[in-house]
């Protein structure tokens, strides 16, 4: 179906999807049928990721179309499609969501329950490219507490780890929300290599405020 009216568009953005799931997996942050990626390709429709295929050897083909009010148009779209499309929903920019199971992230929710965000006074890089990655309380996959679970941290946050589960990101287009992905799990591992280590110890905190009045200066795109 091409619901954009420009056919060679729409393909572009399908391919995009199958690169971004490639790139994911070779990353190590998609395992088996994990993950899923999707684009807003105009006002009232989604392209989506199938449901139960291993992302990175997907077909264009095979990607579904969704309504942003749920409704299925074609193919099999996600299980956890309800996150996808409640971020569409509250996020007016929001043109891509990419969400995935980076290992280090992961693990972090696991061992720190406790932590309502990744260490983001350790990292410069972290509120630089960021402004912070909070970790969003466990929801049941497939459910739509996925997404109902994600209010309190939208539009204001772009990257977050979601608990015993996975990462989501969002952004203005793919290649913004495929860089957050990176970030998440690129920091969580080097904050990990330091627990090793010893233990990361944060940044003065005039340097933390410092970093913030940075953060405001570039604006809310993941870098």
């Amino acid at each position: 179906m091409n619901v954009l009216g420009s056919e060679m568009t729409e393909i572009q953005m399908r391919l995009q999807i199958v690169e971004v799931c490639r790139r994911l997996y070779n990353r190590n942050m998609l395992a088996a049928a994990d993950g899923n990626v999707s684009v807003r390709i105009q006002d009232g429709f989604v392209i989506m990721t199938p449901s139960g295929r291993q992302k990175a050897f997907i077909d264009p083909s095979e990607i579904a179309v969704v309504k942003t009010d749920g409704e299925v148009i074609t193919g099999t779209p996600s299980g956890e499609r309800a996150m996808h499309l409640e971020i569409y929903r509250l996020c007016r920019e929001a043109r891509a969501v990419v969400h995935a199971h980076p290992p280090h992230a992961i693990a972090w929710s696991l061992a720190r329950p406790e932590f309502e965000e990744l260490p983001a006074d350790r990292m410069s890089e972290v509120i630089l490219a960021t402004g912070g990655i909070p970790i969003v309380p466990y929801a049941r996959p497939t459910t739509e507490a996925m997404g109902t679970a994600l209010h309190k941290f939208l539009p204001q946050h772009r990257a977050l780890i979601l608990g015993r589960h996975g990462a989501v990101t969002w952004g203005q287009d793919l290649e913004e929300a495929l860089n957050g992905m990176e970030r998440i799990e690129h920091s969580a591992q080097i904050l990990w290599l330091a627990e090793q280590l010893g233990g990361s110890k944060p940044l003065p905190s005039e340097e933390v405020a410092a970093l913030q009045e940075m953060r405001l200066k570039i604006g809310d795109r993941l870098l």
